[in-house]
């Protein structure tokens, strides 16, 4: 039985130890913050943060530093974070496959999405392309799929993440063919990939391919999601081209459990002022992208649409019965 005594010293231990905690997030940050992307440098991910890094470090006052550590589709960036310490200087650029689509894809991964971190907000949610080599015979969706069934095993799909997997899995799986999937350690090999013809084609969000395709230099067949895209405003949907296929790629910042909520209110305020900057819209109109919907949303709306596509992607991958290679 506890003594008054050690009841009031547990009392005071919890009082000092939430003041201490709070001081902490008041005099953040004191060094500077790095944002670990799971990619190779030049891929979607890396282009945004370190396109926000400039921005987020003159509001914050300390540098933010990209630190870029590939390989295995983001599951050792995200471990990585997952087992940093929750002072809000080690921070995950999070998206759709290693947050959503690697826990089922790679059963088990080694962190939890769920409760190893806290999401911040939304960066970005993208359309995806689906593009080929110039040389490759096909100049619709309906073509390429006649191909690959006139030459099964013969194809090639540059695939450098989990969502991009997926997506060409799908199309795979409801076309009936067979195409092989390499997988690269970022978006920029695998860009460089295809444009070499090493592969035949890629599924990628739009804003790394959109210069290479007005330039000729790959050749997009559909655009995944309910509409066409107004940077692409000729290329017709998924959906028009004959597969019930829709979805789309994000990227957010996540920290890891136990951060201070301080912290991570002073993250989101910083974040959002950047993303909401109409020079940054206009930065990424510039690149493909749209500066619209619910990017900046909120912690807890980011929690909630987090956990929604996570449980609307768990159950398309266990519905295909579709793993990893």
């Amino acid at each position: 039985m506890k003594t008054p005594f050690k009841v009031l010293g547990l009392i005071l231990a919890c009082v000092v130890a939430f003041a201490a905690a709070e001081s902490w997030g008041q005099d953040y940050p004191s060094k500077p913050i790095r944002i670990v992307v799971g990619f190779a440098p030049g891929g979607g991910t890396d282009v945004t943060v370190r396109m926000l890094g400039p921005k987020l470090s003159a509001l914050l006052g300390q540098p933010v530093i990209v630190e870029n550590k590939p390989g295995a589709e983001a599951r050792i960036s995200t471990e990585y974070v997952a087992k940093a310490a929750p002072d809000g200087y080690t921070l995950l650029a999070g998206g759709t496959g290693q947050m959503v689509l690697n826990p089922g894809l790679f059963e088990p991964v080694p962190y939890d999405p769920v409760n190893a971190f806290i999401p911040i907000t939304l960066f970005n949610l993208d359309q995806l392309v689906i593009a080929v080599h110039p040389l490759v015979p096909a100049n619709s969706l309906k073509e390429l799929i006649a191909l690959a069934k006139a030459k099964p095993g013969q194809l090639f799909h540059a695939s450098s993440a989990s969502s991009f997997y997926l997506a060409a899995e799908l199309i795979k799986r409801q076309a009936g063919v067979d195409i092989v999937q390499v997988p690269y350690k970022g978006a920029a090999p695998s860009i460089s990939a295809t444009v070499a013809g090493e592969t035949s084609m890629i599924v990628l969000s739009i804003p790394p391919l959109i210069g290479l395709l007005k330039a000729g230099k790959l050749r997009a067949l559909a655009i995944n999601g309910p509409a066409r895209s107004r940077f692409l405003p000729d290329i017709p949907t998924a959906l028009e081209s004959g597969l019930d296929f829709d979805g789309s790629t994000w990227v957010g910042l996540f920290a890891p459990a136990g951060t201070p909520r301080s912290i991570v209110d002073k993250l989101y305020s910083a974040t959002s002022a950047v993303l909401k900057d109409d020079a940054m819209k206009e930065r990424f109109v510039s690149q493909g992208r749209e500066p619209l919907g619910p990017v900046a949303m909120p912690p807890a709306e980011f929690d909630a649409f987090f956990k929604a596509e996570l449980a609307k992607w768990t159950k398309a991958i266990k519905d295909f019965n579709i793993r990893a290679n």
